[in-house]
């Protein structure tokens, strides 16, 4: 194999070919990352050395000041700390909830179990419309508390159907040799399926614990009390401000008062939101592309 490689010459135009494509793709990636360098640089520069502006790359006077002033910020911080917990919390029932539902549907001989299927495709394309889920959460007196942030999303009807193809694809004679030897449903659950199921768990739980992280809409439709507003709802609502002045006008205004830039510690609430996902995934990524890849192999 090695010498066949070795007789293989590369013509000219194959040269060309591979530098075109290695050029563009280092311009999409330049467009892609750019946006969030330029968000990081802006976050560890001195705020008021920033509203003079022609700053691009690398920060000019480098500071730590506007993360300490967004952890010092009492609405920032609670706003993280919700986001945190809703996260891990809400990530970590959705997980749990879609394997133990995913794993009974998949057997074939579940009683019932083509009206459980059509109830959860029905519900994949059909919704009742925003105004009777507010009513459906008012009833069940979720609103305005912690909980409408995890018990609504905590069963997720595209979850369930690739755990399921995930575990149509376990062969059956590890079932039933456990079942053999005294093994009860749960225990085979927790003592064989779990184990093997780890792509599919990292998969599940990294898509749940990233929608947690990122929603803002339920924050605002939902919840009236500002202590249990999200990172995410407070970056929507920064964002949506019509009257929020220019950097430099900020800037001027911060260096009079003492305080840091307002624009800077919003900017660095966005790298806080960000660098955390950026942080985790590539230590998932392996297990994500398998659970993904396998779960979708069989409809």
């Amino acid at each position: 194999m090695t010498s066949i490689r070795n007789h293989i010459r590369r013509t000219r135009e194959d040269v060309v070919v591979d530098t075109t494509i290695y050029l563009l793709l280092a311009i999409v990636f330049f467009l892609c990352a750019y946006p969030f360098w330029y968000g990081l640089v802006l976050s560890l520069n001195d705020s008021l050395d920033t509203g003079r502006g022609g700053m691009y790359f690398w920060p000019r006077v480098w500071t730590l000041d506007n993360y300490m002033e967004f952890f010092r910020d009492a609405t920032w911080l609670r706003g993280f700390l919700i986001s945190v917990l809703r996260t891990v919390a809400g990530g970590s029932i959705t997980t749990l909830f879609t394997m133990l539902v995913s794993y009974g549907l998949s057997h074939e001989k579940l009683l019932f179990r083509k009206a459980y299927m059509a109830v959860i495709i029905f519900s994949m394309y059909f919704s009742g419309g925003l105004i009777p889920y507010y009513v459906l959460l008012k009833n069940l007196g979720l609103l305005n508390t912690f909980w409408v942030y995890i018990i609504p999303p905590s069963l997720n009807t595209f979850f369930i159907f690739i755990a399921i193809s995930f575990f149509n694809e376990i062969p059956e004679a590890l079932k039933e040799s456990a079942k053999l030897d005294g093994a009860t449903e749960m225990r085979i659950f927790r003592s064989i399926i779990l184990p093997v199921s780890l792509p599919l768990v990292v998969t599940i739980l990294l898509f749940s614990a990233v929608g947690q992280w990122n929603a803002w809409f339920d924050s605002a439709f939902f919840i009236s009390n500002k202590a249990l507003r999200t990172m995410g709802y407070l970056l929507m609502e920064t964002i949506n401000q019509a009257n929020v002045p220019s950097s430099a006008v900020a800037a001027a205004q911060a260096a009079a008062s003492g305080k840091v830039d307002p624009l800077a510690v919003r900017v660095t609430a966005m790298m806080i939101s960000v660098i955390p996902i950026l942080m985790i995934y590539p230590f998932l990524q392996r297990y994500f592309v398998t659970g993904l890849t396998i779960g979708s192999v069989k409809g």
